[in-house]
């Protein structure tokens, strides 16, 4: 948790002071060169750990038994 809690804050720094239109490139990986605006990192931000979490509800059931909410 504590270095999940350090990436939240250099996550927030990094995005203090910024318009949500601001654009940046992306360094590395097989998108790389792409221009993207800080709204499109933010709302892949959410999608990944919406797919993250979906993951750990599945496992929480496959322990527990339990689906739904």
């Amino acid at each position: 948790m504590a270095d999940w809690r350090r990436e939240v804050e250099r996550g927030r720094e990094l995005c203090a002071g910024r318009s949500l239109d601001d654009i940046g490139r992306i360094v590395g990986g097989p998108m790389a060169g792409l221009e993207v605006s800080l709204r499109w990192i933010l709302v892949h931000l959410i999608e990944e750990y919406a797919r993250h979490n979906g993951h750990a509800d599945i496992v929480r059931e496959r322990i527990d038994g339990v689906t739904g909410a």
